[in-house]
């Protein structure tokens, strides 16, 4: 019998829209967004699920949600239970959390036609999409995200997921979103923390791909840290722009090893689990980039004078270098992570490092004994500087 060949791609078109106060009822940007899919003889629905750590901060947003959706009811009609979460990485720890969106789905009747819109940080983001996902083998999927490390990065990219036998993301899907609004008031209700950690991912796409990014952020790192609203709103739009820019080019899907917008993270993501946690994603990035930029240097790559200004922004902007747990074990719990990115990656390790500021260089393998030397290197200008 003849082999048969089967080909075909499935276009994606997604936005990303800008704005402040989403739900004032002044606001006409969500609405007209659904009002867009208004179509004879289906009834669509929006179920909301929301970060119970930013409701905190907004308790009123419930009722705002059910006021602004009284009048979009001929596009789109409110699920009234909307659906309260913890956010940060429980969220993606605790199976029972992605049960329940799944049964809110069945129970309230949300089908391909429909939407499930998330409401947090980058955590909440990824298991709302991931439920959305493979719930009737996908519902669409709306994203607002509330930090800025999820309106510069995750919030607007096309992957989600959940961690699973103590891997990061070890089940999630590719599920772009249908539309993603980015609310720049949002990220009044951040701490400083929480603030500063999104910051780490531009540092990251600026790296590899843009000098001149790099050179803005270095020269408003102050503005930055003293939280300037402008500055920020600068830093988010680009880095967006950067994100999506890659993801249109390259490799969206990731079907290769290739993973340049993981610059920094594979020791970010085996920090994350030595410390349970107790640092933020962008904490870790951050501590990730310094390891990776050290790294770099003594590779041969990177230049001494380069490295010096990129540590300089990242400790300008708040962010620690060097934790104790890299160094934990003897560095064998780090090196552990290595080997866990390479089965992430199917089995072929690929690291992003830096040539220079601006240009990112894959390599596909790394030195023990090089990157426990790049550990001690930033231990001592850790110490150092609690010396001074």
């Amino acid at each position: 019998m003849q082999t048969l060949q089967q080909s075909f791609q499935v276009p994606y078109t997604y936005s990303i829209f800008f704005t402040k106060g989403l739900f004032s009822l002044k606001n006409t940007v969500l609405s007209s967004f659904f009002r867009s899919f208004v179509e004879a003889g289906f009834q669509r629905k929006a179920l909301f699920v929301i970060d119970g750590g930013f409701l905190a901060h907004y308790p009123s947003l419930p009722q705002s949600i059910i006021s602004y959706f009284s009048g979009v009811e001929d596009a789109v009609k409110l699920v009234p239970d909307i659906l309260v979460l913890p956010g940060g990485e429980e969220a993606k720890n605790d199976p029972a959390l992605f049960d329940k969106i799944v049964e809110a789905i069945d129970e309230h009747g949300i089908d391909r036609h429909s939407f499930v819109v998330g409401i947090g940080g980058g955590a909440i983001l990824d298991l709302v999409g991931y439920a959305a996902a493979v719930s009737h083998r996908g519902v669409k999927h709306i994203r607002i995200p509330t930090t800025v490390l999820s309106q510069n990065d995750s919030g607007v990219g096309v992957k989600n997921g959940i961690n699973y036998r103590g891997k990061k993301n070890f089940l999630g899907t590719f599920a772009p979103p249908i539309a993603v609004f980015n609310d720049l008031s949002f990220l009044q209700s951040l701490d400083d923390r929480d603030w500063r950690s999104g910051i780490a991912e531009a540092i990251k796409v600026a790296l590899i791909k843009d000098k001149a990014f790099f050179e803005w952020i270095e020269a408003n790192a102050e503005a930055l840290a003293q939280r300037s609203e402008d500055v920020m709103a600068y830093l988010i739009h680009r880095c967006a722009e950067m994100h999506v820019e890659h993801i249109r080019s390259g490799d969206p899907f990731e079907f290769g090893s290739s993973r340049p917008l993981d610059f920094g993270h594979w020791a970010a993501h085996k920090l994350e689990y030595l410390t349970d946690f107790q640092i933020r994603h962008g904490e870790a990035v951050a501590i990730g980039i310094a390891l990776d930029s050290v790294y770099s240097v003594k590779v041969g790559k990177l230049s001494d004078d380069e490295l010096q200004r990129i540590l300089a922004v990242i400790q300008k902007l708040g962010f620690d270098l060097y934790h104790p747990k890299l160094a934990e074990n003897d560095k064998i719990n780090l090196r552990n992570g290595l080997r866990e990115f390479r089965e992430h990656l199917g089995g072929r390790l690929t690291i992003m490092l830096l040539d220079r500021i601006g240009k990112g260089v894959e390599v596909h393998e790394m030195d023990a004994d090089l990157i426990a030397e790049a550990v001690d290197y930033l231990e001592g200008h850790f110490s150092s500087l609690l010396m001074s």
